[in-house]
């Protein structure tokens, strides 16, 4: 049996149990039938209504057991950091002053995570999804198989929180220190190629978009959510957006500099020392490792040899830490994404993309057009 037949096995079991364990109104609004496009394909980061039964309306068995749904989802590594990143929403709150609401009895909440299934576990076609703020994981089954991993996005706020002893408590320290440590390893001629703006976007430019289109450019931070709020809490975000690009400095050139394109933009692999392509190798699995072992090799697998030559490195801002900056990595079908900008460049986000099959979507249409034959 396949890795990916195997995984999306041991999906289905662990979503079945989940539902089997889940009254008729929490089922109700815990499902769709599939594909259910225009929600599936809608997916968040921020504190919002993610769609679906949140782990606040069910029982300490229904929590564990979308716990064990998430964890099918993902290395253990990846079940680690995600939980980590769940964990943060006390720190958060207590950094805030217990004041967040975003029009509920808590902002900054623990129990805020949705999870969402798309059709019948087992069947041919079907999916789930889990989110939350930080966290949005977007799995797609087509033939029995796993076919659609993406948009996988985890997040930090703090990126960095102290603990008890020398260490700090720090999630996404992979993503952040390679990144940092390719970006300045370029020499004088490299880094031009790499560096496109001196000032960094202050979210990701594709956002939460489903899909990217040329020229994209970062969603303001009122849009980036399920309904646009009204009034102070609106004005607040938009306040919020304005002074995050003000601290960095950021213009209309940084944007257009930054704009998304199919082209990718900054330094070519292949213009870089063995050595950097290790620690670009490196950066790439710190993202690809999110899933299990096995699936996460065959991801790998797109990007061994030469095949690594493909890909783009592009930065924005400071290679000092604590310090706004911003990089992806772009090469065919891969987009990877970070920013480091809010809070005092304290406030992570990191997304893995595939420009043609985020949510399955390159794989099923494949498998319509075969059904109609």
């Amino acid at each position: 049996m396949s890795a990916r037949r195997e995984l999306a096995r041991r999906m289905a079991d662990a979503a079945t149990a989940l539902l089997d364990a889940l009254d008729e109104d929490q089922r109700r609004a815990a499902t769709w039938p599939f594909p259910a496009d225009e929600e599936r394909t809608h997916w968040f980061y921020t504190p919002t209504d993610h769609g679906g039964l949140p782990l606040a309306e069910m029982t300490a068995a229904q929590q564990q057991r979308t716990h064990q749904l998430v964890a099918t989802g993902l290395s253990e590594a990846g079940y680690v950091t995600a939980a980590a990143i769940i964990g943060l929403e006390n720190v958060l709150d207590r950094l805030e002053g217990w004041t967040a609401t975003f029009e509920r009895e808590r902002g900054r909440d623990p129990l805020l995570y949705w999870v969402a299934v798309f059709g019948a576990p087992g069947d041919d076609t079907w999916g789930w999804r889990f989110g939350g703020h930080h966290v949005s994981l977007n799995l797609t089954v087509v033939d029995g198989e796993v076919v659609g991993t993406t948009p996988c996005f985890f997040g930090a706020d703090p990126a960095a929180a102290p603990l008890l002893g020398p260490h700090l408590h720090r999630p996404l320290a992979g993503a952040e220190d390679l990144g940092r440590e390719l970006a300045r390893s370029l020499d004088e001629e490299q880094a031009p190629q790499a560096v496109v703006s001196a000032a960094p976007p202050v979210d990701l430019v594709g956002a939460n978009r489903p899909m990217l289109a040329e020229g994209d450019q970062p969603l303001p931070l009122p849009l980036v959510w399920r309904g646009r709020f009204e009034g102070e809490l609106d004005a607040l975000l938009e306040d919020m957006q304005r002074r995050a690009e003000e601290q960095v400095g950021l213009t209309a050139d940084h944007l257009r500099a930054l704009a998304f394109s199919h082209r990718p933009k900054g330094i070519q692999a292949s213009a870089l020392s063995a050595e950097q392509v290790d620690l670009l190798r490196a950066l790439l699995e710190v993202y690809l490792r999110r899933l299990p072992d096995a699936v996460a090799d065959e991801e790998k697998a797109r990007f061994a040899g030469d095949l690594i030559d493909g890909l783009a490195f592009l930065w924005a801002g400071s290679t000092e830490p604590g310090q706004p900056h911003y990089y992806r990595v772009q090469g065919g079908d891969l987009l990877v994404e970070y920013d480091n900008t809010q809070r005092g460049a304290n406030h992570v986000h990191t997304v893995w993309r595939d420009l043609r099959n985020d949510f399955g979507r390159d794989v099923l249409a494949q498998h319509y057009a075969a059904s109609r034959h």
